[in-house]
């Protein structure tokens, strides 16, 4: 196995780490509106409301980058495992894209006119988006290490049903919980008042949800096709959990968020342990399972993304690093003024 095709199956599960990370808390502040963003009266529901995808605004569409370089970086380094999982999976991924452009239309257009029944709607947009896009996420995931039917010509042979097997529907699950606390963490960590008390409550219970669900999971993956290595990741990740809970519960909010995002991070990372040295498994007796070597580029091609990465790489965590440097204060509700139409 060559080096290059090891790096680059690690810098691709170091991307989809950073997405869970990064877009897994904005896809749970979405998810979160109809619980968190209630309050006392009409003119409340909508601060509250306010104040919470204020605290995503500046962050949601970076954050989606991580998606398409991780599409992007699998095309160009392994475009066999790029084929045959975008074959296997066309329309739970043509779903995700509907989910994320239905979602952010939510978050262009809900400001756009003054009237509470079109931003209950654009709200309805940026709920389901923020539910469908991290259930679907975690079934495709978990169904790529679980292995699927891919015949010796590195076909898939299934069907849509194929994919909602008991395992991955209980992953799609496991990745909305993750996101729905992680989300609550960084509502407690960002937002002052109701909002912050509110999200602080929620994130312990949905804590618990999310630890109970991850053991499942990991621990019928493991089973399966675990490793040393996937055993020990799949430790951090509940340690951390359980850390990020107890911190949330005595009012530690940096420390709880910090814990839910090493738990997706040790997520990602068991996934891709268990997953090595495939990167797409075979079901079938007879099939082939795509590997890290027979679904790779040529070393050349390796060497040219290996280049334009060095390069591209640091300018690209240096500018998120300060974006999220640049809104780091709280916001309340007293800080949201009326409601004023956009032409």
């Amino acid at each position: 196995m060559d080096t290059l095709q090891l790096v680059w199956f690690g810098l691709i599960g170091l991307l989809w780490a950073g997405y869970l990370v990064l877009e897994g808390f904005d896809f749970g502040v979405g998810a979160l509106l109809p619980s968190l963003g209630v309050g006392r009266d009409a003119a409340d529901t909508e601060k509250r409301r306010r104040v919470m995808l204020t605290t995503i605004g500046p962050h949601w569409d970076g954050n989606e980058v991580w998606l398409l370089t991780a599409g992007g970086a699998t095309f160009a380094a392994f475009p066999e495992w790029y084929a045959t999982m975008f074959s296997a999976f066309y329309l739970p991924l043509l779903l995700v894209l509907v989910a994320l452009i239905v979602r952010n239309m939510g978050f262009e257009y809900r400001h756009k006119r003054d009237d509470d029944t079109w931003r209950r709607r654009w709200d309805l947009a940026i709920i389901g988006g923020s539910v469908a896009a991290p259930f679907l996420v975690g079934v495709a995931l978990t169904n790529v290490v679980r292995g699927l039917p891919i015949d010796a010509d590195l076909e898939y042979t299934g069907t849509l049903f194929t994919l909602l097997n008991p395992l991955s529907l209980l992953g799609g699950l496991t990745v909305l919980a993750l996101s729905l606390t992680h989300g609550a963490f960084f509502l407690a960590l960002k937002t002052s008042g109701g909002v912050r008390e509110d999200a602080r409550r929620t994130g312990t219970t949905l804590g618990l949800v999310t630890a109970g669900l991850a053991v499942v999971t990991l621990l019928w993956l493991g089973l399966a096709t675990g490793s040393v290595w996937s055993w020990v990741t799949t430790v951090v990740a509940a340690v951390a959990l359980l850390a990020a809970i107890a911190a949330n519960t005595k009012g530690r909010e940096g420390w709880a968020f910090t814990g839910t995002a090493v738990t997706a991070a040790t997520v990602v990372a068991t996934y891709f342990l268990a997953l090595y040295p495939d990167v797409m498994p075979t079901t079938l007796a007879t099939g082939q399972s795509l590997t890290i070597e027979n679904a790779s580029s040529s070393p050349l091609t390796l060497k040219i993304m290996t280049g334009a990465a060095l390069v591209f790489t640091p300018i690209v965590l240096l500018y998120t690093g300060y974006t999220y440097y640049a809104f780091r204060k709280r916001i309340g509700t007293q800080h949201i003024p009326t409601a004023v139409a956009v032409k």
